[in-house]
């Protein structure tokens, strides 16, 4: 065919470019003349009977191209044929030189005449294997573009549609036929119908195919967004010219919805997964609350918050509320009071309006750290009145699209609200989003309340703990005393550490420090029972090494189930497994201040360190014996003399011990920081350095790497002043009666000495009955000794084993009432062992100090 185009001029012929259909079904032609034989030979007859012209003219062609069983018949057609007579018929032939048939070919026969008038005949001929294949062809064709269940569309080189199968059709409405000539524009919106105009454009340009191009549209009349996936290739024409871009369209919205469900699964489970990892790291309320929004924001939604019960925080004994009661919600008043704790956002770092999160519509946001209520209609009140999670659409003028309010609730207990919200544009909540919120907010809310608990009981631990303690700076004689106990951080448990300075008969002065070994509300607990323990020991004035085996053995006895006598035989009974064991180390010291020397015992605690004045600090060379609890070995005791001015302390291991450094390596440091205080800086060495104890302590906690919060610290300092020589009596009395007079003698006058004539009467009569005690029923050498320091202490010393009992008199003896005056006008009184017999005392407020009332005449006259 030829193409016409109009010019100014007129009509012009153009020859048509290859490809043409007479190139797919392969035409030749050739024509016989009036003498049978072929008289022209055209170049596609050439191709197709593979004979070149100059071959074929001249030649019969029937005797050259036919098989010779068909000859016959052949030369009947030729002649008819020339007689006149039109014909078309399937003619088979073959190529010569060869005699096996090579094909049939389909002939159309038209007489002609030459210039002389002579008949002749023109031939054109198709090879029927060509039409063959282009039927085939066409068949194949037809059943893929018409029969598809898939859209097929077939664009031109201007990409308007030339061509659209009834499956097309079926989807976008009208026949196939209405949708010639339109472009993608009037399917897709702007944006997609422009980016598939541009991949038909590159289809088209390049020849390089696109595949799985995904498209979002809608189909006429509904307004559900669909998906396809669309596979682009450039159709050629027989020459290889392109002729256009076939389309071939799939509908993948369900495999696209299937995909985003399975994504939205695997975002879940991962956002559960990173949940369980993060959520719950601290036992901070506050903390917590903001890990759980980092998980959120921005994985699964916008923005959030949580708001959480102002009792929680605060510390209240109640639970903060149960859904569906009083207390959560008031009747008409709406919920009770809550905090916003935490806010967390991927569009704005300030609170945004939802428009309905106070339930009036016109509130503004709540910021993180107010006390705000939510009104009784509000969706939040409900959520907390119910204990459901709900939905709430965003409000006019808010970036919000939708909320997701979920309670917190965990062991049926509401603790708070968490809101989720994503703005618009955002996918809107599903019931899987629903879900997870749920899920999200219990996880949350078990840690928070996890935490609370534990926070509840790491303050009641702490009050026992602090309450077990000396209050305040404890005194004693000889001594200047420092203390410092730091406990460990809410992140940490509550743990053993104790110390005490205890007052003993004499001026003389009990220093302890213990540690528990183990955390927590037991840890404390067993601390308690140790100290009390302690204090008890003390009172019966025994020595640190015998006061360290009752211990041990009251150690032991901890974990024995109740009525069982002996540890030992509890373990043994019920087997280790289900018995506690409490273990834990000791220092015990009795300081005495008239001869400053100091007995220590030590079971498996740290040694104490003591700073002699121009001397480099020191530990102690104490046994350490093995900790409380465990049994079985005796405890060593080693008597010290304590310089005047030193320096002694005390310590837990919280103080020197960590995981960053060794043992060694902060014992060294805590010798280094004890002497540093004593040496001026030569910046300031005209100003006298401060030697108080407080400020020792103080260099000490702020000089060392304590890293304080991993364990409790505890730490006892003393400096050592003594009795001065002048504050001391100490008289020998000869075993004979008049000792009582001269007893009386040397208390008068070491009073008047002190100036304490207000004392002299009660002091000469309660030195009487001593030593007449003394005298009766002790025995050895006896010796007087006053001490005056905070109050005055007379002690009366004998070699008698038998301990004073007070006791009531009859009316009808004449003595046995000693001990009761004794005990009357003292304000205390006591006895003790000592390494060879006893010693009885008693104690008496100085005049200038608040002292005991004088006793009153029935308190006498009930001693008869």
């Amino acid at each position: 065919m030829s193409e016409i185009s109009e010019t100014a001029s007129g009509v012009v012929w153009q020859s048509s470019p290859p490809g043409s259909i007479y190139d797919y079904i392969r035409v030749a032609s050739f024509s016989i003349g009036p003498d049978g034989l072929v008289d022209q030979w055209s170049r596609r007859a050439a191709d197709l009977f593979g004979v070149p012209a100059e071959e074929a003219m001249g030649k019969d062609p029937v005797e050259a191209f036919m098989p010779s069983e068909v000859r016959e018949r052949g030369y009947q057609r030729v002649a008819e044929i020339l007689d006149g007579k039109e014909w078309t018929g399937l003619v088979p032939f073959r190529v010569p030189g060869q005699n096996r048939r090579q094909g049939i070919a389909e002939m159309y026969v038209m007489p002609s005449e030459t210039a002389t008038g002579e008949r002749a005949a023109l031939c054109l001929v198709v090879d029927v294997r060509a039409l063959r294949h282009i039927e085939t062809d066409l068949a194949a064709a037809q059943a893929i573009f018409g029969q598809s269940p898939f859209g097929f569309l077939l664009f031109g080189t201007d990409l308007t549609v030339t061509r659209a199968n009834q499956r097309f059709a079926t989807v976008f409405g009208g026949s196939a036929e209405d949708h010639r000539g339109r472009t993608v524009h009037d399917y897709l919106s702007r944006p997609e119908a422009d980016r598939m105009t541009e991949a038909l454009r590159r289809v088209l340009d390049t020849g390089e195919s696109v595949t799985e191009l995904q498209i979002v549209g809608a189909v006429p009349g509904t307004t559900d967004r669909r998906h396809w996936s669309v596979n682009l290739y450039r159709v050629h024409s027989g020459s290889g010219l392109p002729i256009g871009v076939a389309g071939l369209g799939i509908d993948v919205t369900r495999r696209h919805n299937a995909a985003r469900e399975a994504a939205n699964a695997r975002r879940n489970l991962a956002l559960l997964n990173e949940a369980g990892a993060r959520i719950g790291n601290s036992l901070d309320l506050e903390t917590t609350a903001r890990e759980l929004l980092d998980v959120a924001v921005p994985g699964f939604c916008d923005l959030a918050s949580v708001d959480l019960y102002q009792g929680l925080l605060t510390g209240d004994e109640a639970p903060p509320g149960r859904w569906g009661s009083s207390h959560d919600v008031g009747y008409g008043a709406g919920s009770a009071e809550l905090r916003r704790v935490a806010f967390a956002s991927a569009v704005s770092d300030t609170p945004l309006r939802t428009g309905q999160e106070t339930g009036d519509g016109g509130a503004g946001p709540v910021e993180v750290g107010s006390v705000h209520r939510y009104p009784f209609n509000s969706p939040c009140a409900g959520a907390l009145r119910t204990g459901r999670a709900r939905t709430m659409a965003g409000g006019d003028g808010s970036l919000v699209q939708s909320t997701l309010v979920v309670p917190m609730v965990a062991h049926d207990v509401l603790v708070g609200l968490v809101q989720f919200s994503r703005t618009k544009g955002s996918e809107p909540f599903g019931e899987r989003d629903r879900a997870l919120a749920v899920e999200l907010a219990a996880r949350a809310a078990v840690c928070i309340d996890n935490a609370r608990l534990y926070r509840r009981e790491h303050e009641r631990a702490l009050i026992l703990q602090r309450s077990l303690l000396p209050p305040g700076d404890p005194e004693a004689a000889g001594l200047d005393i420092a203390c410092r106990y730091l406990p460990g951080t809410t992140a940490t448990e509550v743990g053993g550490d104790w110390f005490d300075v205890i007052e003993l008969p004499g001026h003389r002065t009990a220093l302890v420090i213990g540690d528990v070994m183990g955390r927590g509300l037991r840890a404390a607990v067993a601390m308690g029972e140790l100290r009390t323990a302690v204090r008890t020991l003390a009172q019966l004035d025994l020595e640190p090494a015998e006061v360290l085996s009752h211990l041990d053995e009251i150690a032991r006895g901890l974990g024995a189930p109740a009525g069982a006598q002996q540890s030992a035989r509890a373990h043994k009974a019920r087997g280790p497994e289900l018995s506690e064991v409490y273990l834990a180390t000791c220092v015990y010291a009795v300081y005495d201040p008239v001869t400053r020397r100091c007995a220590f015992a030590n079971a498996g605690h740290l040694p104490p360190v003591l700073v002699v004045p121009g001397e480099e600090a020191r530990l102690l060379d104490v046994p350490p014996g093995m900790p409380l609890g465990v049994g079985g070995e005796p405890f060593e005791e080693v008597e010290v003399e304590l310089p005047e001015g030193a320096l002694l302390a005390l310590y837990t291991d919280g103080l020197v011990e960590s995981r960053d450094h060794p043992l060694d390596e902060g014992l060294h440091a805590f010798r280094d920081a004890l002497a540093e205080p004593a040496t001026p800086s030569p910046a300031v060495a005209t100003t006298p350095p401060s030697h108080s104890l407080e400020d020792v302590c103080d260099h000490v906690l702020t000089t060392l790497d304590t890293r304080h919060g991993e364990d409790d610290i505890a730490l006892l300092m003393a400096r050592i002043q003594g009795l001065p020589s002048d504050a001391v009596g100490d008289w020998r009395l000869p075993r004979e009666p008049r000792s009582v007079g001269r007893a009386r003698e040397l208390a008068r006058a070491q009073l008047t000495a002190w100036d304490l004539e207000a004392l002299v009467d009660t002091v000469e009569l309660l030195v009487s009955e001593l030593v007449t005690n003394a005298l009766r029923y002790g025995e050895g050498e006896i010796r007087l000794r006053l001490l005056r320091d905070r109050t005055l202490v007379c002690e009366v010393w004998d070699a008698g084993l038998v301990q004073p009992r007070r006791r009531r008199a009859r009316d009808t003896d004449e003595g046995g009432r000693g001990l009761q005056l004794v005990g009357l006008l003292s304000e205390t009184w006591g006895s003790r062992r000592t390494p060879r017999g006893k010693t009885v005392w008693f104690e008496l407020p100085l005049p200038d100090a608040e002292g005991v009332a004088e006793p009153t005449v029935e308190q006498l006259l009930s001693m008869f």
